[in-house]
């Protein structure tokens, strides 16, 4: 006979129901000027007095000028008038060298539009010009920009506009054709929880985390630098299958002594931001990995220096201490990319949906398409033009940025002890 089951918790009491807009009369209050401690608290210290309710508020700091946005309801009907409240609130003002406005109105913010979207453009500068395009193109599709927040002023400037009334689709096809003419970097990506949940970063190696081909370092010291270059570019333009020129390549690599493989290591040049991106990510609880068309010689290295979760790579047959001249086991290629990116995100526990791809290659292409963000890293133009989004600077770590992660965020992160 089976054991007594206990009885079930008692469920929670539901919540109430969302506020429904009323048209109850309600003051929007604003205040200019230069800032300096205790103005908000002055300001609510001052509407305190006519037992108002705080519906929303907004305030914003540029360049050491407050603006500062309170809507509240009416005053209570305790004697005290709207007249009251705006001469005292103006009166306040004065003395502190502000200027207020009060506006009479009712209810509360329109309901933002279906469809939300956050907009990350990153410029090198960002010019006016590029900015009204880019604020046309997002009304044109019928969005509303309801709110627009600096991430990062440097190495670049890095804005995001929150966009609602538009697809998250549209908008991004629509400022897709925008971004590369006006000589910005731009992102589009759902609103919501997700974007907050923990991720999966995968990127490219050769090119992208690191500012070199490891095959052309090889070669190299094997003699046939300019044979396995050309070769290479070739492969990364889509010219040629992949899987034929690595063989080719490395064949020319036959006989070259193991001892190279510490020189090339040693060769190695990480791309500028690679560490800041990796630490941050890290830092922050991302699982980050790389996946390469080159050499588990190079990649377990690189692995096991920055700290990464998960690397792969193909490998280079050594007998007797020589390079053979072959790869061993299966071939990390344009397909073999994207295979390792789901078999990582398995592992982690992460939806695809969560996952973020950075390459530079043609045989990045179905790693980038796979992933629920596609960053091409100053790639190819096929690249560029098939990705989700494209990064045409320098720095790795601007990607952080795509990831709503702003330089403070950074700069807090590498605050932390490990």
């Amino acid at each position: 006979m089976s054991a007594p089951q206990p009885p079930l918790p008692p469920r929670s009491p539901e919540l109430p129901e969302p506020p429904r807009d009323s048209d109850a009369p309600t003051l929007l209050v604003k205040i200019f000027g230069k800032d300096r401690p205790g103005i908000t608290a002055g300001l609510f210290d001052t509407l305190a007095a006519y037992s108002v309710d705080v519906v929303d508020i907004e305030q914003v700091v540029t360049r050491g000028r407050i603006v500062l946005c309170a809507l509240v309801t009416s005053p209570a009907s305790d004697g005290t008038t709207e007249g009251d409240l705006r001469a005292t609130v103006h009166s306040w003002a004065e003395s502190l060298k502000l200027q207020a406005e009060i506006i009479s109105g009712t209810g509360d913010n329109r309901p933002r539009g279906d469809g939300r979207s956050h907009v990350t453009v990153l410029g090198h500068p960002l010019t006016a010009e590029s900015t009204a395009v880019i604020a046309a193109r997002i009304t044109s599709t019928g969005g509303n920009i309801d709110r627009i927040f600096r991430l990062a002023k440097y190495p670049v400037t890095a804005v995001e506009f929150a966009v609602s009334g538009t697809g998250t689709e549209e908008l991004r096809t629509a400022l897709a054709t925008e971004a590369a003419g006006i000589g910005v970097d731009i992102a589009v990506v759902s609103a919501g929880l997700s974007r907050r949940a923990q991720r999966l970063v995968v990127m490219d190696v050769d090119s992208t985390l690191i500012q070199d081909e490891v095959i052309e370092l090889f070669a190299a010291h094997a003699g046939c630098e300019d044979k396995v270059a050309e070769v290479t570019e070739q492969a990364m333009r889509g010219e040629l299958d992949f899987e034929q020129s690595l063989h080719a390549r490395v064949a020319l690599l036959a006989g070259l002594d193991v001892s190279v493989v510490d020189k090339v290591r040693a060769e190695v040049r990480l791309t500028p931001g690679a560490r800041t991106l990796i630490r941050t990510l890290k830092r922050l609880g991302y699982q980050v990995g790389v996946v390469s068309g080159g050499f588990t010689q190079v990649t377990d290295d690189l692995k096991e220096r920055l700290g990464l979760d998960f690397a792969s790579a193909n490998t280079l047959e050594v007998v007797d201490g020589k390079l053979t001249g072959r790869v061993v086991g299966d071939i990390v290629d344009r397909a073999g990319k994207a295979r390792l990116l789901r078999s990582f995100a398995a592992q982690a526990g992460v939806p695809l949906a969560q996952t973020v791809a950075i390459g530079d290659g043609a045989n990045d292409l179905d790693m980038l398409n796979t992933a629920g963000l596609g960053v091409a890293f100053n790639a190819k133009p096929v690249v560029r033009e098939a990705a989700h989004t494209a990064v045409n600077v320098p720095f790795l770590d601007t990607v952080l940025y795509l990831l709503g992660i702003t330089r403070e965020e950074v700069e807090a992160a590498d605050g932390l002890v490990d």
